[in-house]
């Protein structure tokens, strides 16, 4: 499958305050965030959009990534659940901190309530004041890569918040033909036969 594969970046922050949230939903910074609660959110919104390499993490390695200082995951949470999330990774650089929107993204039942916009205003907005909650370096650009694997307001979206594409690239992937859904990302049996 040809894959493309866009990267985005904003070198300021955007003007104003996000966008208040919907009575009833509130956004979250998980500070207790363990290995396993963080594969279940990359399941359960990667699920739906081919979101596999972390699939096949160890849990050390989940462990690993959520010890890099000053990284960050934001939960949505709605009707009780997880709607979404927003997973920031900091890497200092000579200039500052550039801020990874590593994975941002809905959950099924996040999906139609007019909520990614929302949710990533408030990510980008968390990125850029991450050094008031860490000792890192003022923040100097916030990134992120995006394909046509994932949903398919993705990158209008993430241009619409002032993230301006700096480099494309195009790929050959080989994929199953379809992603494997939340289930069966978050280790459930493909079929009730298993």
């Amino acid at each position: 499958m040809r894959v493309t594969t866009w990267s985005l970046q904003m070198l300021q922050p955007a003007a104003g305050a996000p966008r208040p949230l919907p009575e009833g939903v509130r956004l979250e910074r998980a500070d207790g965030i363990t290995p396993e609660y963080a594969r279940f959110l990359y399941a359960l919104v990667g699920g739906n959009w081919y979101w596999l390499d972390r699939l096949r993490w160890s849990r050390e390695q989940w462990a690993e990534e959520l010890a890099i200082p000053g990284r960050e995951f934001w939960v949505l949470y709605g009707d009780g659940v997880p709607l979404g999330y927003v997973h920031l990774h900091p890497v200092v650089e000579p200039d500052g901190t550039h801020v990874e929107i590593r994975y941002f993204g809905l959950a099924q039942p996040g999906l139609g309530r007019r909520l990614g916009g929302l949710l990533l205003e408030h990510g980008i907005a968390a990125a850029w004041s991450i050094p008031e909650r860490s000792e890192l370096p003022a923040v100097v650009r916030v990134w992120v890569h995006t394909c046509t694997l994932d949903g398919p307001a993705a990158l209008t979206n993430y241009q619409a918040r002032g993230l301006e594409v700096f480099a494309t690239e195009q790929t050959e992937e080989e994929l199953p033909e379809t992603a494997p859904g939340p289930w069966v990302a978050s280790g459930g049996p493909a079929s009730s036969e298993q």
